[in-house]
């Protein structure tokens, strides 16, 4: 009887040790095929991180190449103010920008309804617009203006990005404290959000801001934004903006014409991803 019990428990623990060194062997199996993956997903998709360094260079150079495609054109531009519900809107504006390379903007207002606060913001943002224009360089997420660190990787609109954290060099109301998402094969923004480096004015405060681009036309411009702020005394407001149609042509260099009017040459175009089928 006692064999007995001794064979069942020898049997016992060989059973036990086989079904041990079987799992043993199904979690290296696992764990290669896991390593494997990983590496044939990388050598496929070069997913190898450049350096930060590396990152703003030829985002530089990106934008550079960007600039030297500018050509003029008209965008016909939808503001939207809501306070604090979404439901319904205080305000709504529609300006015509005019701009003609490399530096001058001029805008124009078409259309205002609701509370006379919207129109008095938009020629606000669009005079700071145009002033910036003067001076681009100033502003640009380069290191001129901004130290960058490395966050990780997220995709915008089904299009993979480096996330890199903002820290401006200087207090100024014309940067931005927060993010940017950057595109890993064309280095060119696809968004940017955060807040002013600097309170743009007392009446203001819990400034958030972002920032969407695409492409127009070959250009590759900032064609949405969102500014959420609380007024003093008036609580939140929130400014939405939209660029509805562009006309693209070639304008007189030595006059600006009215924002409104078209000129010879000029086309419409649509706001289009690069990477979409033409």
């Amino acid at each position: 009887m006692r064999v007995h019990l001794r064979q069942e428990g020898r049997i016992d623990l060989v059973a036990r040790c086989g079904f041990c060194a079987g799992m043993l062997q199904t979690v290296r199996l696992l764990l290669f095929s896991v390593a494997a993956l990983v590496a044939s997903s990388s050598a496929q998709t070069g997913t190898t991180v450049p350096t930060v360094e590396t990152i703003i260079g030829r985002m530089a150079q990106a934008r550079d190449e960007n600039q030297s495609r500018f050509r003029p054109y008209i965008v016909t531009r939808g503001y939207t103010l809501f306070g604090q519900e979404r439901q319904k809107s205080k305000s709504e504006v529609t300006a015509d920008v005019t701009f003609v390379p490399p530096d001058r903007k001029q805008y124009a207002i078409q259309q205002s309804s609701g509370s006379g606060l919207g129109e008095i913001l938009v020629r606000r943002m669009l005079m700071g617009e145009a002033d910036i224009a003067k001076n681009s360089a100033s502003t640009d997420f380069s290191p001129q203006n901004y130290d960058f660190r490395f966050v990780g990787q997220e995709d915008v609109d089904d299009r993979h990005c480096y996330l890199l954290e903002l820290l401006p060099k200087r207090k100024d109301r014309n940067l931005v404290r927060g993010k940017i998402w950057v595109d890993v094969k064309t280095y060119l923004l696809r968004r940017a959000e955060g807040e002013p480096a600097k309170s743009p004015s007392w009446w203001l405060r819990d400034v958030r801001m972002s920032f969407l681009y695409g492409e127009v036309g070959g250009m590759w411009l900032q064609t949405s934004s969102e500014a959420t702020a609380t007024v003093r005394i008036l609580g939140q407001y929130t400014m939405v903006t939209r660029d509805m149609k562009y006309k693209l042509g070639e304008l007189v260099a030595g006059s600006m014409p009215a924002p409104h009017v078209d000129t010879p040459r000029m086309v419409p175009a649509t706001l289009r991803d690069p990477s979409s089928p033409k």
